[in-house]
Parts: C-alpha cells; structure tokens; sequence
C-alpha cells in the first residue's frame, strides 16, 4: 500500500523516525504541508498520517483511494469526521500517549506562575543579585501551592494526573466532567458542576478535548463566577478559552495569572492577546514534546495501521458509513 506522512517533523524532530511504517508499503514523507497541498500530496494513497493538517470534505473528495487517517496525536478537531464516515474513512487517533508528559508540564507552568523562577534567574545571570537587602528579591512575589484548590476541568487520563499530583503537592482537588467517575473520589477530590468548581478554585486547570461543546468553554460568564486573584492554566486546545475574555480578566487584576501552552492559532497572530501579555506564561505547544512521549506516540501509531490492515481496528474516532 502507499502510505503519506503529512507533517512528519512535528513529530520526529530529527531525532525519531517512521522507519516501521516500510513493512506496510511505500511510505512517502513530507516535513510539513501546507492546507492547500494535503488533497495533491495525499493523492492515490490509501493510508495517510497527519498531526496538525486540516482534512476536510473537500480533501477527502479528491481522494478516492484513502481509506485510513492516521492523527499522531490524540485530539482529532482537524478532520471532518462526518465526511470521512461518508466516504468510507477510518480515522484513529492516539489516546492517552501524553498523559504524563502534560501532566508535567501543567505543573511547571503553575510553579512558574507561584515562584517566578525564570525571573530569579535571570536576575542573577545577569549580574544584578549584589546585596542580600536586593529590592528586586525582596519584593519578588511568590505563593505556596499547598492548601489550595485546584479545579480540574475534564477530567480524563490527563485531568486525573494531575489531580494526583496536585494531591502531592497538598492541594484539594475539584473535578468536572459530563459523566463523573465516582470511584475515583477520596477526601481531596470530589466532582462538581462547573460553576462549583470556579467559584471555590484558586486554580482552575483545563484539559478537555475541543469540541463544539467547548469551544468557548471559558469566556466571561466562567471568568467572572471564578475567585479573585485565582490562576488559569490551559494545556488542551487554545479555543477552549475565551481569549479576549481571558486577557480582559488578567488586565483587571480578576486573574492573577495564566499558564498557557496553547493557543486559538498557532503560531499565534500578531494581535494575540495572550501571546505578549505581561501576567500569562506561554509556551509553544510543546507538551506532548518530550522524545519519550512521541516515541511511543509513533508505536502506537504503526499499532493503529496494523490493527486496521488485520481487520480489527483500534484506537476509531468517527464511525464509517
């Protein structure tokens, strides 16, 4: 068979490969591809893998022979899952491969944002840190994690994670999800609504998928019920918040801060809100990065095309019509 690797280099970085693919057939491989190239590059192959490119009913059209996507990640927003259905399409994502990576990262955000480490930092590289009466060191503001509220809002593999670690860390956590799992409840977690969960966390934590449910999940309605001062953290998908919504709540003093790792578009436009702003750390989608995590995201991603090839797919997000 032939096989198309979209955007191979968002997920290799040039020290990782998809060498396994070759068992399957010919693999050809681009390092990124641009909207208007995927229905061209993709052409008569039958199986294509993608990370962040967009494939819509119009892609799927000009391409007869397809008959698997690939995602080499676990979010699927950017494929027309109806449309693939209609044309006879599997599409199989990777669940559950980052969750310790985002978990870790959720949580250098939020100690970035409580100890202003990087800041520290370069106060003392650059040569400034002289007098132990320092006003920039005394006047340094930090806070301590324990004894807090962490909301968790979806609380899925990831969410759970970091639950456990914010219990590490002697916080008490608030979970939201449509369907709460009960069984996993103890004296420092507990499930609640929405609102719940914003009125009584000191930080609220975002990890749910985007769909069309949530896009806009936190605008300014959620904003305004959260307490004063409390910190906002997305790892999940940009639109999930009310960007403008947000920076309006961190220039009033509402929130104290945000820790971002994602944002509406990526890269962000020059006229991001949140990208430059003075009291949001943002880092570039790199979560999922670690060479472990997308070791084995590429693992699982060769599983997915043999389970499917042996008729026993694995891992499906939309249902073939």
């Amino acid at each position: 068979m032939k096989i198309v690797i979209l955007d191979e280099y968002l997920v290799c970085r040039g020290n990782l490969d998809f060498e396994a693919l070759r068992q399957f057939g010919e693999v050809v491989s681009y390092p990124t591809t641009a909207r208007g190239e995927a229905a061209e590059r993709i052409g008569d192959a039958e199986a294509v893998f993608l990370n962040r490119v967009v494939i819509d009913r119009e892609v799927l059209s000009r391409c007869p022979n397809l008959h698997f996507i690939g995602i080499t990640a676990t979010g699927y927003n950017m494929i027309d899952l109806e449309a693939a259905g209609e044309f006879g399409v599997t599409v199989c994502n990777v669940p559950a491969y980052s969750t310790e990576a985002v978990a870790q990262l959720t949580f250098a955000l939020l100690l970035e944002i409580a100890c202003g480490v990087s800041a520290l930092s370069a106060h003392v590289h650059a040569g400034n840190w002289r007098s132990p009466l320092d006003p920039f060191v005394a006047e340094h503001r930090s806070f301590e994690l324990c004894g807090k509220t962490m909301g968790i809002v979806g609380m899925g593999d990831i969410g759970y994670r970091v639950a456990q670690l914010a219990n590490a860390f002697g916080m008490d956590v608030l979970g939201y999800r449509r369907h709460p799992d009960r069984s996993l409840e103890r004296e420092n977690l507990h499930f609640c609504d929405l609102d719940d969960l914003l009125e009584r966390s000191d930080v609220v934590s975002v990890h749910c998928p985007l769909t069309s449910e949530t896009r806009g999940l936190i605008g300014e309605r959620e904003l305004a019920r959260m307490k004063d001062g409390a910190v906002l953290l997305n790892t999940s998908r940009g639109p999930v918040l009310n960007e403008a919504a947000v920076a309006a709540a961190l220039d009033s003093g509402k929130l104290y801060a945000a820790g971002l790792d994602v944002l509406s578009s990526e890269p962000p436009k020059e006229d991001n809100p949140l990208a430059r702003h003075p009291r949001c750390v943002v880092t570039p989608h790199v979560a999922w990065t670690p060479r472990e995590t997308r070791a084995r995201l590429i693992g699982v991603c060769v599983e997915n095309l043999r389970c499917f090839l042996e008729g026993r797919p694995q891992n499906v997000v939309n249902q073939k019509a």
